[in-house]
């Protein structure tokens, strides 16, 4: 099990730039696949993007390919997503949550993670 915290969010114009953090404890950190969700009012959670264990392998959904880019510093614990070119649709609560699955294929469920953030908060105005 590895303890989630999620950080970097806010409210910020279409067209700018967040970068959010995902902070976890525990020893076997790089041994988790983190995959980054998110939820609007009124929505189903959606994938965004996911990091393979090693940083070797990401994916990303298609909303966002070409404008968010994640990655990880085992060393620190830390998974990143970087948002550019930000948009009002891009606007809900952003999760991130690690699987201990291997990575057959792009881990896109939301039943393959097991320990959850509590989300953060992004507001993108237009």
């Amino acid at each position: 099990q590895v303890q989630l915290v999620e950080s970097g969010g806010g409210s910020v114009q279409a067209g700018g730039s967040l970068r959010l953090s995902c902070a976890a404890s525990g020893r076997t950190f790089s041994t988790y696949t983190i995959g980054w969700f998110r939820q609007a009012p009124g929505k189903e959670r959606e994938f965004v993007a996911a990091i393979s264990s090693s940083g070797g392998i990401t994916c990303y959904a298609d909303s966002v390919k070409g404008r968010f880019t994640i990655s990880r510093v085992n060393a620190k614990n830390t998974v990143y997503l970087q948002m550019s070119r930000l948009k009002a649709e891009d606007t809900a609560v952003y999760y991130c949550a690690a699987s201990g699955a291997r990575w057959d294929k792009a881990p896109v469920s939301p039943v393959l993670y097991n320990d959850w953030g509590q989300g953060t908060q992004v507001t993108v105005s237009s």
